[in-house]
């Protein structure tokens, strides 16, 4: 009896942050219905976040293994400094990453641009990459821009701003203004800025040794920033995993535990009532911003669900977020981390306050939710401009002199956002093109397809 023919083989390799991890287990669900197999390496610190948050729940799912390396920090350092955490990466990873493909013959290696150091194997072991942009194309064209920004005196090596002023590659692509460039305000210090700067120039010259890149977008909304792309690109998003994939493997993943009662609650409120907040996995608020947000979210007069991660704000402790409980019990749901894309599709779902990070806006717009943008740090002020100037499918949040966002401000630009006819007919097409890029011969279909005959090619 002839024996099946062997799956292909695929390694993921994620930056070791929330944001980054997600997209690309969405894609591995996809890549499994299509008949591959898919080795996923995370970071020990990550995967042991992972396997906690997963307990009682489904083991990983067919068809993906999870794996784990060490990442270069002590126990106890700051993996929220993002800059830092890049700068040990490589030295820490390579090896066990070399070693891997060579065991277990893998030809493929689809890396997050942030790991673009794997490209080192490539002509060591033979393997092919393609990178994967956990951020918009246009952001991804901005990075390739990062030496000239240099060269023109904008910024110097360390993020220091020469000359505030507004860049924008394309009018039909962001702007923003030197202050808000995303290596700016990710950094914690100095050096954190500058290994990031540094991260993001070096390899720029051996993106020519990558394939392809996969980005989570669209056609109809970033044509003219995939053409700037350095390679050619597929555009393969909204990402979501398939309709097939239990939810217990879509937690697969998720460095917190998801509250599903979630979805009960909501199903209890009326249809487009509720104001839906998550401010993704590292935004950190002090105590007068938090304590602003919850009074602005009462005020709103709306149901609400907020997702409070741990951590999510300074000196504030479980005391504090009892209180909230039983002070708005009945109107609003504190949750400590949420299956994000199956309350967006919520018909109970009015809006979204957001960070706008890349993964939350492409949901949001795949679900046709308006957002009310707060922006913390990296990529999220260059997709506000996408969101509110480009697409006109939400709104900014003002902050007063003092650099707070106040609770009226809150309680004023939900109701303007959920009053505004145009808003919402905006954001009713977007989500029609979204929908259609990822329907069967959509444009995000076709490029999902020329992908998965990419990665089965030797």
């Amino acid at each position: 009896m002839a024996s099946s023919p062997q799956r292909p083989r695929v390694m993921m390799l994620p930056l070791a942050a929330q944001g980054h991890v997600m997209p690309l287990m969405e894609l591995s669900h996809l890549l499994v219905e299509h008949g591959f197999e898919v080795v996923f390496v995370n970071t020990d610190f990550n995967h042991a976040r992972i396997i906690t948050a997963l307990e009682g729940a489904a083991p990983a799912p067919v068809g993906i293994d999870l794996i784990s390396f060490p990442d270069g920090m002590a126990p106890d350092g700051d993996r929220t400094d993002i800059g830092k955490l890049l700068d040990g990466l490589p030295a820490a990873m390579l090896g066990g990453l070399e070693e891997t493909i060579r065991s277990r013959n893998i030809r493929w290696v689809v890396a997050d641009v942030s790991m673009s150091f794997v490209l080192e194997l490539v002509p060591k072991v033979g393997v092919r990459v393609a990178l994967f942009s956990t951020f918009s194309a246009a952001n991804f064209a901005l990075r390739m821009h990062l030496p000239k920004m240099l060269e023109d005196g904008i910024i110097d090596e360390t993020g220091n701003v020469k000359r505030n002023e507004r860049v924008q590659l394309n009018p039909k692509m962001p702007a923003i203004d030197a202050s808000k460039l995303p290596w700016i305000t990710i950094g914690k210090s100095p050096e954190s800025r500058r290994a990031m700067i540094q991260s993001a120039i070096t390899t720029i010259p051996t993106l020519a040794l990558a394939e392809t890149i996969v980005c989570n977008t669209f056609q109809e909304i970033e044509s003219v920033a995939l053409a700037h792309l350095p390679i050619p690109a597929v555009a393969i998003g909204p990402l979501e995993a398939p309709k097939s994939t239990s939810s217990a493997s879509a937690a697969t993943g998720h460095f917190w535990a998801q509250d599903v009662t979630c979805l009960r609650w909501l199903d209890a409120q009326a249809p487009g009532s509720v104001v839906y907040v998550a401010f993704g996995s590292l935004t950190v608020f002090d105590v007068e911003r938090l304590q602003e947000l919850a009074d602005g979210l009462v005020l709103t007069g709306r149901p609400f669900l907020w997702v409070v991660r741990p951590n999510f704000a300074y000196g504030v402790g479980e005391g504090w977020i009892d209180g909230f409980r039983r002070r708005v019990a009945g109107k609003g749901l504190i949750v400590g981390w949420a299956p994000q894309q199956r309350v967006l599709s919520h018909p109970s779902v009015a809006c979204f306050v957001t960070h706008c990070g890349w993964n939350s806006t492409m949901e949001a717009v795949r679900h046709g939710v308006p957002l009310l943008c707060w922006p913390y740090f990296a990529d999220q002020f260059f997709n506000q401009t996408y969101i509110c100037d480009l697409w006109g499918v939400g709104l900014k949040v003002c902050a007063d002199g003092r650099g707070i966002v106040t609770k009226e401000e809150i309680r004023d630009k939900v109701e303007r956002l959920l009053g505004d006819e145009e808003i919402k007919a905006r954001t009713l097409a977007l989500k029609s093109a979204a929908c259609a890029s990822v329907a069967d011969g959509g444009s995000s279909h076709q490029d999902l397809l020329k992908l998965v005959n990419l990665l089965r090619e030797n």
